[in-house]
């Protein structure tokens, strides 16, 4: 067989892409479900395991570094080990260390199978992407990706709410052992449907000598970035010496280990597929996507739980309808692809995301669960508008032998978008409600006189209900509970509109992406 006619026949697996799809999204959604599960059980596990709140938050903290760390060397850890057994390998470790979660009689016992488990988990995501990448043809990339959004996706709209009712009705070991039936399920299917293509075979050959001094920067950099995110409102960021050390130390590490990479012969993370204009431009898209995502996660529970009064149950309950509107748009938008420019597809995704953010931003304390619901729904058919084409346009291009290399840069800055997103908005809650607590705190003087109408009127009211001399004081006290209430909406409120202008900003980023071309020649048959 000639070289051309090598190059015009790409490799194709051996099994469908439906069955690959369910073999590689099982562990994959198990492991999404974990990194947000975890996050409404810390108080019952701080109980049990006798420690603090602050030493539970360890338990994401560890998860988040080790997971951030394995991610972008997953193409690199795919071609040394082979793909199938690296895939092998990290359901089994997962597997094995939710078990020893589950089993944890300590915090330090449990936060050390949480770093395994973020360890093991890391490349999950990018490996299921790349391989759903790789096995479906062309014309069907747009199904795949699909496939994986509803799992990046939609698993952690409902994994608070899942986490929620099993530490309410059983206890939070359990949220870990239920991956036991399901890693050993994965394990099989994967065993039995997933191969490596041959370029794989071939990239291995050509692997020559570990890149030492790019894993040690990589590492140091990424987990110096971790830590200062999870920790930096808690301890009052640069106030702190220790957290400004850490973010001096993650920008020099992140800066040298980038120099380090795009001169480098053999690197840990090929840094270099990022001259392609499409994956640049849909990476910083989906960074910032990743941004609206992980806040709006984070921010609509707080705010139904501490201004709505719901229970963590109920608040996940209200949000959850975002889920259905993800999925029912995931399927419609995978079968667009390739009939409707993906660009308009991610234009409008964009533009509704922002129109719905805004609408958060004009909410008040009088809404039903209907109110926050239907948006939902509306912002899950944004997501999948947005996601789906914006993953095919960005990767679509790639020559196969870079995606396994490229999902994992692209799954990496997605998760960091989510943890910049998360530390922005808990900061803005906290120092927006205390600007706007003394804003309006001004208004209550005796010279304004609405505030001195409602003030006499409470002061009446007390007074029939109970004892007349302590009226006055009991109405500064409900005054004093209606003006912190109010300065916490109004700070949840700017942060829904800060939302909506970065949604704003990624529209730009569509006249910048390429139409879709026909994508890169495979890597020929051997």
């Amino acid at each position: 067989m000639s070289q051309a006619t090598r190059v015009q026949t790409p490799w194709r697996p051996s099994h469908g892409l439906g069955i690959i799809a369910m073999s590689v999204m099982l562990p994959t959604i198990m492991e999404v479900l974990d990194t947000t599960m975890a996050n409404v059980a810390l108080p019952q596990m701080a109980g049990t395991l006798s420690s603090t709140q602050d030493e539970a938050t360890w338990v994401l903290t560890s998860y988040l570094v080790a997971n951030a760390i394995v991610l972008p060397m997953t193409g690199w850890l795919a071609i040394r080990m082979g793909r199938k057994r690296f895939l092998l390998s990290c359901v089994v470790l997962f597997t094995l260390a939710s078990a020893w979660c589950g089993a944890a009689t300590s915090m330090p016992m449990l936060i050390i199978a949480r770093i395994l488990q973020g360890a093991a988990g890391g490349a999950l995501q990018p490996l299921s992407q790349s391989i759903l990448m790789e096995s479906a043809p062309p014309e069907k990339r747009g199904v795949a990706m699909a496939i994986f959004g509803m799992g990046v996706v939609v698993a952690p709209i409902i994994g608070p709410t899942l986490g929620g009712w099993i530490t309410d009705n059983y206890s939070w070991r359990w949220m870990f052992y239920i991956n036991l039936p399901i890693g050993i399920l994965a394990l099989f299917m994967c065993q039995a449907f997933v191969e490596d293509p041959p370029y794989l075979l071939e990239a291995k050959k050509r692997s020559s000598s570990v890149d030492y001094v790019g894993f040690a920067l990589m590492t140091v950099g990424l987990a110096a970035l971790q830590v200062v995110l999870d920790k930096g409102q808690q301890e009052d960021w640069f106030e702190t010496a220790w957290i400004t050390w850490f973010s001096v130390v993650c920008v020099v590490s992140l800066a040298a280990f980038v120099a380090w990479e795009l001169r480098a012969k053999h690197p840990i993370v090929n840094l270099r597929v990022l001259k392609n204009a499409n994956f640049a431009t849909g990476t910083a898209m989906m960074t910032l996507l990743g941004m609206v995502l992980y806040a709006t996660i984070t921010l609509q529970p707080l705010f139904l739980q501490n201004l709505m009064g719901y229970s963590a149950l109920d608040s996940g309950l209200a949000l959850s309808p975002r889920g259905i509107g993800a999925i029912i748009s995931m399927m419609i938008v995978g079968r667009l692809i390739g009939k409707v420019d993906s660009r308009i597809l991610i234009g409008i995704g964009f533009v509704i995301l922002a129109a719905i953010s805004f609408h958060f931003a004009g909410i008040n304390l009088d809404i039903t669960r209907g109110h926050i619901a239907w948006p939902n729904v509306i912002m899950g058919l944004s997501l999948g508008l947005i996601f789906v084409p914006l993953t095919t346009t960005a990767m679509g291009g790639l020559p196969v032998e870079q995606m396994g290399n490229a999902s994992g840069i692209f799954n990496l800055m997605r998760n960091i978008g989510g943890g910049v997103g998360i530390s922005i908005v808990t900061t803005m809650i906290s120092r927006g409600a205390q600007t706007h607590q003394t804003l309006l705190a001004g208004n209550m003087n005796q010279y304004n006189p609405r505030f001195q109408e409602y003030y006499q009127s409470l002061v009446a009211g007390l007074s029939q209900m109970g004892n007349p001399a302590q009226a006055k004081q009991q109405a500064m006290t409900v005054l004093q509970g209606l003006l912190s209430q109010q300065a916490a909406l109004m700070a949840y409120l700017d942060n829904f509109r800060l939302l909506g202008m970065v949604c704003l900003l990624c529209i730009p980023g569509v006249f910048i992406l390429r139409g879709r071309k026909k994508p890169a020649a495979n890597v020929p048959m051997h």
